[in-house]
């Protein structure tokens, strides 16, 4: 009898291993969001792991908070964004603005509230404020102090954003702290959720008087839209670049997941996010569509 042991006892590991629980993925409720979650969800079906998908799952605080309660298992976050979830770290002098020493900061942050950090994308997604190009060709519009000027001589703006955008200190508030200005309540237009592609139509369209819109880096449809992105030359927001962050508990039952994501979200530049963007936003193409599209053409789906 003995010599069944061992063969028995292996059996039942690979049992265990067959019924690990699946993988529910959430993202916030914007494009890139979708697109990214998208690309996470066909790389780890396509390696054999069972997913249930949550996308466009809610604000920050909503996916974050659904996150730490064990909602969801992962989703894409931003390395700008995690610096507000710890208001009283000590944090290193200009981390926001170093790319590769603020990754490492969240990341080591982060493990403390059980969320590994998986690798990063290049790109750096950060908040911006864009305008037509007639408006900025007119008014001489190239960064956030232009437009500070513009705004303080009492010119005609309307800025679409979203109610997050207007609160978080490292959003419009940092931008007005470092550039002097001040948006009042009756030059902005509120609308729900963060998906810029409303906030950049309603510029490009003039709606009630939009003239401005928040915006991301990465966005695909400020060009197609008519709009320009301001520049931020004194650095008031944080750098933003995407990681998929998982639980500790479920990265430990997973440990490829770093090998199944990384290499693609290394590949994941400004441009290539910009343009897979533009067919969500501008095109009206599905993001699965379009996240098969490009794991395809790279050769991830082989």
């Amino acid at each position: 009898m003995r010599r069944y042991i061992l063969p028995l006892l292996a059996t039942l590991t690979l049992g265990v291993g067959l019924a690990q629980d699946p993988i529910t993925i959430g993202s916030k409720i914007d494009t890139e969001g979708s697109v990214l979650s998208q690309i996470i969800r066909l790389l780890l079906e396509h390696d054999g792991i069972q997913v249930e998908d949550r996308s466009g799952f809610g604000t920050t605080s909503v996916v974050r908070a659904a996150l730490l309660a064990g909602e969801i298992d992962l989703y894409p976050e931003y390395t700008g964004t995690a610096l507000t979830f710890f208001p009283e770290a000590e944090l290193p002098e200009d981390v926001s603005t170093d790319a590769a020493l603020l990754y490492q900061t969240v990341r080591e942050l982060d493990a403390g509230n059980g969320v590994v950090w998986l690798g990063r994308s290049p790109a750096n997604n950060t908040w911006s404020i864009a305008v037509p190009a007639t408006l900025a060709a007119e008014h001489g519009l190239v960064t956030i102090a232009d437009l500070a000027d513009y705004v303080n001589a009492g010119e005609e703006f309307m800025l679409a954003a979203s109610q997050e955008f207007v609160d978080r200190a490292d959003a419009l508030p940092a931008f007005e702290r470092t550039y002097g200005f001040e948006v009042t309540d009756a030059q902005l237009v509120i609308l729900a959720g963060g998906n810029t592609t409303q906030t950049a139509t309603a510029a490009a369209r003039g709606t009630d008087g939009v003239n401005a819109a928040m915006a991301y880096g990465t966005d695909g449809a400020l060009s197609a839209l008519g709009l320009v992105p301001l520049t931020d030359p004194a650095g008031a927001v944080a750098i933003y670049q995407p990681a998929p962050i998982v639980r500790a508990e479920v990265a430990e039952q997973y440990p490829k997941l770093g090998d199944i994501l990384n290499p693609v979200f290394a590949v994941l530049d400004e441009a290539t996010l910009s343009q897979l963007n533009g067919r969500v936003a501008v095109d009206g193409e599905n993001p699965a569509t379009v996240a098969a599209d490009f794991l395809s053409s790279y050769g991830f789906l082989d």
